[in-house]
């Protein structure tokens, strides 16, 4: 979809809404709001009269939720605060097929950062959204995770591996991320 068809659904939403340009609460939303350049798609399920699936231009939508693919290398930490800035948090991976989905809008010959973190290095691994660690949904390179010193987690494809899976690294090292937001309804 390109930028005349977001244009274009921007206005037809605030000519439908006008209304709402007088509301304090749909004002502070508008104010607050920071990716004000959407991607659409028309949905059918009746969300109480939502009838728009939306995610920022240039993030990728699956589920339920938008991706952000960063192609800057920063530490684990100054990644996450980079996806808090969009509104955001490194992304938490819940199913083979958000595993699959991710991996397949990966550049192979880099590593990504993802919201899994063992903070105090004794094996209790958590997520940034502080969704339970679920270890039937995990996909750990063989031997991993491998040392003790190394707390953050990263999504790569080793050139010694025939497939994607996740290796615990350093947290200062500079990887991509990837950023993970719930989708807008409109």
């Amino acid at each position: 979809m390109g930028g005349k068809y977001s244009y274009w659904l921007e206005q037809a939403f605030f000519q439908k809404n006008s209304q709402l340009f007088e509301d304090k609460n749909y004002k502070r939303f508008i104010k607050e709001m920071i990716h004000t350049n959407l991607e659409c798609v028309r949905i059918n399920l009746n969300m109480e009269g939502k009838v728009w699936s939306c995610c920022p231009k240039n993030w990728k939508s699956f589920s339920s939720s938008c991706y952000f693919f960063s192609t800057d290398a920063k530490s684990w930490n100054s990644s996450q605060e980079n996806c808090s800035r969009m509104a955001a948090h490194l992304v938490v991976i819940n199913s083979k097929e958000e595993q699959d989905f991710l991996t397949q809008n990966m550049d192979k010959t880099a590593a990504y950062f993802v919201g899994l973190s063992d903070p105090e290095g004794q094996g209790h691994w958590q997520w940034v959204d502080q969704t339970p660690y679920n270890q039937s949904a995990t996909f750990w390179h063989p031997g991993e995770p491998s040392h003790s010193e190394e707390h953050c987690v990263i999504v790569n494809h080793p050139s010694i591996s025939l497939q994607w899976g996740w290796n615990v690294i350093l947290c200062k090292d500079r990887h991509r991320s990837v950023c993970e937001m719930m989708k807008i309804y409109l």
